[in-house]
């Protein structure tokens, strides 16, 4: 797995027009792996013909900023950070491993599937990632927040829809939907 920061940087690659590049957000949330099923029926199940990749790629959180002093005095922050770092790994396997359980429910013979872990803020990451992947489609899951909570927190799928330079698909969850 390729791993992806907050540079700006990036080389656009130049594909056949037989190949089609697609990026799906995912996270932890039932939203990010419905948006995955519901890519992989509606974008992908008729067509045969293309080449297609289909690119899973999960943000892990910032590492938060930390000092090397307890408020005690006594340096035992690495522990701590130790532990941090692999809950983070921990966390980031385990949303590719549901993502795959996702994808294997589909038939993905002529499906290549790739899966890329970015660490940093969400939105940064994932418009650079699709920059420098080439993407041709981004497909994200919406958490469907309200007014207030998407004042405070902000909108991954907004900030991206303003940012990339592929078509994105932001995919709304049913409610009925256990």
């Amino acid at each position: 797995m390729e791993e992806y920061g907050d540079g700006s940087s990036g080389i656009l690659m130049m594909r056949n027009k037989d190949m089609r590049r697609i990026v799906v957000a995912v996270d932890e949330s039932e939203e990010s792996m419905y948006a995955l099923s519901w890519c992989l029926t509606n974008l992908l199940s008729q067509e045969t013909k293309t080449n297609n990749t289909v690119v899973l790629l999960y943000v892990k959180p910032p590492p938060p900023a930390y000092s090397s002093m307890d408020p005690t005095g006594y340096l035992s922050a690495g522990d701590v950070v130790a532990t941090m770092e692999k809950y983070s790994r921990d966390l980031a396997n385990s949303v590719m491993n549901r993502a795959e359980e996702v994808y294997r429910g589909f038939n993905t013979s002529t499906i290549k599937v790739e899966k890329k872990i970015g660490s940093g803020d969400a939105k940064n990451v994932i418009c650079v990632a699709v920059e420098k992947l080439g993407a041709d489609v981004l497909v994200m899951g919406s958490h469907d927040y309200g007014f207030f909570k998407r004042a405070l927190l902000g909108s991954v799928s907004d900030y991206c829809s303003k940012h990339v330079k592929c078509p994105l698909v932001v995919v709304k969850r049913p409610k009925n939907i256990a």
